[in-house]
């Protein structure tokens, strides 16, 4: 068994940032399928009580309306989708990237604590009604920004190292 992961650890997929890599494409994609459905009615009219129940974006309802806010959110998930995009070639951009999926999904987390009928009222917690079912998703979209984070300033770090190094 030491031998098989020994030789796997050396395959060149599992040497380089692979992991990294497929985690900040399927950012990308979700980023993009979200953003992409907050163009249409049904959407909004879905997300108007999580608005309305959300500690840091209860404000969008009242300057934005309904449609606008949805509007607002997928402008806003398509941009960071560019931005990890852009990551592929420019670390500095995805941090910004990184960044902005922290903010984003720390904005939808706080949602849980005050949404009400969030848990299934026939069982109590833990059983959670749907749409607290949709917003638990975020703590681990969470978790995987936090890592996305701390991957860009690793290599960051790293590029700036070797960058001084090589003036020396």
């Amino acid at each position: 068994m030491d031998w098989n992961i020994q030789r796997i650890s050396q395959m060149k997929m599992f040497r380089g940032d692979l992991a990294y890599q497929v985690v900040r494409a399927s950012m990308v994609f979700l980023f993009l399928i979200f953003g992409y459905q907050k163009w249409f009615a049904f959407e909004a009219r879905g997300l108007e009580p999580l608005f309305l129940h959300g500690p840091l974006i209860y404000w969008m309802h009242a300057v934005f309306g309904m449609r606008g806010e949805a509007y607002f959110l997928g402008v806003s998930e398509w941009a960071t989708a560019l931005l990890l995009v852009a990551g592929f070639w420019n670390r500095k951009l995805s941090l910004l990237g990184s960044l902005v999926c922290v903010v984003t999904f720390v904005c939808t987390v706080t949602i849980i604590p005050f949404f009400p009928s969030a848990w299934a009222s026939e069982i109590g917690f833990p059983g959670m009604t749907l749409v607290m079912g949709f917003l638990m998703k975020d703590v681990v979209l969470l978790a995987v920004s936090i890592y996305m984070v701390r991957q860009d300033v690793i290599a960051i770090a790293a590029d700036q190292e070797a960058e001084t190094v090589s003036r020396i």
